[in-house]
Formats: structure tokens, sequence, C-alpha cells
């Protein structure tokens, strides 16, 4: 018997999230919240795995490439249990949002379950794994940017917030920005809480006009942390060359 108070797992969690009224908010927005995937102890548990040099295959130092102010790290393989069930579990929904978009943009479908992702990143030299654990301190912030690795780019990726805002670090936002043909950028800012997880565009997402859909470029980035730590659990399902 299952004791009522056991944190529910991956799997189980995907699959109940309301994945309909999910996607109408990546096609209205071009964001979206999931809901808590994790509980505070998962929270803290990721997060401390930050400091683990034998967890990760490479570390950036943003400040050194003008990527921003903070650090990401990339794990290694294999994924700790609880990031590789995440992206198991999430991926085969978002895999059938994301062919829904290719329909609409007359662009390539994507497989139904992760390991055939996996398979056509190893065929195309994309073989290093890209979920990541990034940290921010004061003053810390992450310029615009898409995740793109390799010439296979699965279109959908999400993060997970692991610290607590107003408590752990303050500032720090999210921060999504459209950018529209023939018109301005369009910002867009979130605050996921502790355990809550956004859902959003690697590259570019489908928007509906007067002719039909069209593609929307999309970037994505981190406004400056005011104080404390900022610690972020990011999956992307491509592999990187």
């Amino acid at each position: 018997m299952t004791d009522a108070t056991t944190t529910p797992g991956p799997a189980d969690t995907a699959r109940s999230l309301d994945w309909p009224a999910i996607e109408q908010r990546l096609d209205a927005e071009g964001f979206a919240s999931a809901g808590p995937l994790l509980g505070p102890d998962q929270c803290r548990g990721v997060a401390r795995m930050f400091d683990d040099d034998a967890r990760f295959r490479s570390t950036v130092t943003m400040a050194r490439h003008s990527f921003g102010e903070g650090s990401y790290r990339y794990f290694a393989n294999p994924l700790p249990e609880l990031v590789q069930q995440l992206r198991e579990a999430l991926y085969p929904p978002l895999a059938a949002i994301a062919n829904r978009w290719a329909e609409r943009l007359g662009e390539r479908r994507f497989p139904t379950n992760l390991d055939a992702l996996l398979d056509e990143c190893a065929g195309l030299g994309q073989h290093r794994p890209t979920p990541l654990v990034l940290r921010y301190g004061p003053g810390g912030y992450n310029c615009l940017h898409q995740d793109v690795y390799g010439d296979l780019t699965f279109p959908l990726q999400f993060l997970i917030m692991l610290s607590r805002p107003d408590e752990d670090f303050t500032g720090g936002e999210s921060v999504f920005v459209e950018q529209r043909p023939r018109q301005q950028s369009r910002p867009m800012v979130a605050r996921p809480g502790q355990g809550e997880a956004l859902i959003f565009p690697v590259r570019h997402r489908p928007k509906l006009g007067t002719r039909g859909y069209h593609r929307v470029q999309m970037r994505h980035g981190v406004s400056a942390v005011h104080s404390g730590e900022r610690h972020v659990l990011g999956i992307i399902f491509h592999n990187a060359r």
C-alpha cells in the first residue's frame, strides 16, 4: 500500500497534468506553467547536486562567454534518477504537442518516445546529455538565448524552479521574448514558485495569423537576481553534439 503522504513520481505527475490547458497556454502566450512537479525536499536535493563534480560533464561560467553572470552545469550520463524520470515522463505529451506544431508549420515530426529521439540525435553526432542545473548569485542574470545544440532540435523544453522566490532569492524572473514579424518584440515575465515547472519553446512556435500559421521566434533568459541564490533545473530533450 502506498503512503498517502508520499510525493508522486514524475510519471504519475505527468499523467495528472492538464495537457490540453497547457497546450492552449503555449499557443496563446508562448509559454505555460505546468504547476508543481517537485516537492521541497526534491528541489533541495537537486540543488545540492550542483556542488558534486562527479555528476557533471561540463561547467559553464557565463561571464567568460558574455552569456550573463552565473554558472550552469550539464549532467553526465547516467543522469540522476529523478532527472531521467522527468525527462522520460514529460517527453511523450510534449512530443504530441510538438507534432501538432510541426503539422501547422510543415516541419518534420518527432518520435513518440525519448529513446527514439536520442537515437536520432546519436545518428547526427549528438551524444552529450543536455539537462542542467543553473546557479545565480546576487547580480546574476542570463542573456536572451536559444538552446540549440546541433542539427536536431526538439522544439519544447522546461525548467523547474528549485529555490524559493522571496526567501532564497529576490529578483531573477524568467523572461521570454517573442520576436514578431514586422512588429516590435513582445516581452513576457514569469515567476514560478519552488517546484513549479515552466514549458516553453526552444527556438520558435506556430502562431495563427490572417494567412494561416507562421513561425514566431522565441528567446528566453533571466532578469537580474537582487539577493540570495537562485537554482533552476533545466530539461532539454535533444542531446548536444
